[in-house]
């Protein structure tokens, strides 16, 4: 399973990257991968941040979203402003 992940604005500069193509083999994908999976092992943090907004396929989503081969997943931090 291939997936593209996008971190946006400050998630960028945090992370230390723009973009990444994270391949995982069949066996760790065989039970579903979902969008929390997804960041933790991304990003190697222990959790999902509750304000963190996430987008596959350019349609919002929550964390628990099941993704699939090929999906494109976006995380985007809070907005804030006035």
């Amino acid at each position: 399973m291939s997936i593209k992940v996008l971190y946006f604005a400050s998630l960028r500069e945090e992370i230390g990257r723009g973009a990444d193509v994270i391949d995982f083999p069949p066996e760790e994908t065989s039970s579903s991968l979902s969008v929390e999976q997804l960041w933790i092992n991304s990003t190697g943090q222990q959790s999902f941040p509750d304000n963190l907004l996430v987008a596959v396929n350019q349609e919002y989503t929550n964390p628990q979203a099941l993704l699939a081969d090929g999906d494109e997943v976006a995380f985007f931090p809070p907005v804030t402003g006035g």
